[in-house]
This record gives C-alpha cells, sequence and structure tokens, in this order.
C-alpha cells in the first residue's frame, strides 16, 4: 500500500498525532537497543500509554506497516517514522539569542543526534559578538538576513526577550525561512507557509500544576 504524501495530508494530521509518532520512534529505538527484532501494536502501546487501536490508525494514516499476528519489524519502522518525522535528512538551525536559554539550547546533544545542527548563532550584545560557541562564532543579529540566506537556514530557533520576538521573526520570514520555534511568551502570526511551534513554559508548568490540583483535590476511599 502506498504511503499517503504530504501537502494535503500534513494540514490534517493533529499536533498529538506527531507527538505520538515521535513517542513510538523513541520507544522503537529503545528495544532496538535491547536487541528486539519484532513488536506489536498491543506492546507499543504498553509503552506509549495508548491504545492499540490508536497505534494502527497513527500508523495508517501514512501507509501500512507490519504483518497480521508478526507485529512490526522494529528496524523497518522505524527508519519509515524516521522519514515520516523528517529526520532522514539534516536540518541547517540558526539560534538567535545568546542568552542562557539560548546557551543551553547549544549545548542540547538531542538536536545533534536527530539532525539539527546549528550553524549560526546570532546575538545583539556587542559583548558577545565575535566570541564563539564551540566552532560557531557569535554574528551581529543585525546581520540576521544575510547570515540565514548565507547559511540556507532551514530552521530558526528564537531565543530573544518577549519585546524582540515579532521585529525578528518578521525578518526571519522575510529571510525565507519556514520554521521557526519560539521559546518567547508571545504567540506569532505568520503566513501560512512558515510552519510556527510555540514553547512557553510558563503554560506548561501551568498545565502541570492544574493536573496535581486536579490529582490532590480527587475524592479519596
Amino acid at each position: 500500500m502506498e504511503a499517503p504524501r504530504a501537502g494535503a495530508l500534513a494540514r490534517r494530521i493533529s499536533e498529538t498525532t506527531v507527538r505520538r509518532l515521535s513517542l513510538y520512534l523513541r520507544i522503537l529505538e529503545e528495544v532496538e537497543r535491547a536487541g528486539t527484532d519484532t513488536i506489536s501494536s498491543e506492546e507499543l502501546a504498553e509503552r506509549a500509554a495508548t491504545t492499540a487501536a490508536q497505534v494502527r490508525k497513527d500508523l495508517s494514516l501514512f501507509g501500512s506497516f507490519g504483518k497480521r499476528g508478526l507485529g512490526y519489524s522494529v528496524l523497518q519502522l522505524a527508519a519509515e517514522l524516521r522519514e515520516i518525522l523528517g529526520l532522514d535528512r539534516s536540518w541547517r538551525v540558526a539560534l538567535v539569542g545568546a542568552g542562557r536559554l539560548g546557551s543551553a539550547l547549544f549545548e542540547y546533544p538531542g538536536f545533534r543526534r536527530r539532525g539539527f545542527e546549528i550553524v549560526a548563532v546570532l546575538d545583539a550584545d556587542p559583548e558577545k559578538l565575535g566570541t564563539s560557541w564551540g566552532e560557531v562564532p557569535v554574528q551581529d543579529i543585525g546581520q540576521l538576513e544575510e547570515v540565514l540566506r548565507g547559511e540556507r537556514v532551514d530552521i530558526v530557533i528564537l531565543a530573544v526577550p518577549a519585546e524582540a520576538v515579532l521585529d525578528v521573526s518578521a525578518r526571519v520570514v522575510a529571510a525565507g525561512v519556514k520554521g521557526i520555534l519560539n521559546f518567547a511568551p508571545m504567540q506569532l502570526r505568520v503566513p501560512p507557509d512558515v510552519a510556527v511551534k510555540d514553547v512557553n513554559m510558563a503554560m506548561e508548568l501551568e498545565a502541570l500544576s492544574f493536573a496535581l490540583s486536579q490529582t490532590s483535590r480527587a475524592p479519596t476511599g
């Protein structure tokens, strides 16, 4: 069965589904390291805290995988998920904001393992300009568009203050970048052909606070 292609399909895949696919891939990599060759939808579902029906539904959006009664080949399904998630290629990333958050993001090894290579770091602080993070020099944000085009950047990570993010994101879009990961506590408005993911850590903590509060209020006995 031929897998559906991108375009219209990408628009109807929910973010929740994409997160589950990413989780499935991590589980497959874990069981592969443990020496397991095949895995059933039931086993995958148990590890992912979902149902076998949900696993099969998620995977069916992209084609036919595995054989009834035999399960999925761990190596093959992992390879398919990497392709679906776009991890079968390298992505050139620019980090805008060389503060504490930017430094932590730059040092995170998971980016490189997944094929996300930070090729440029930019900031407005004169004291940081000209210094290097590893082999990557910190460049002037005033040259943002030139750097993004020169480095053929695919994705920009915004780790700038909220008051700067609208101007910087507009410049990123104008430079032709189609993917933005935004850590500023402000939702961006971009053209339909630009993909944005907002990481609002305050909202994540509020969601966690809500979950803990509901647990503590739940009736006992």
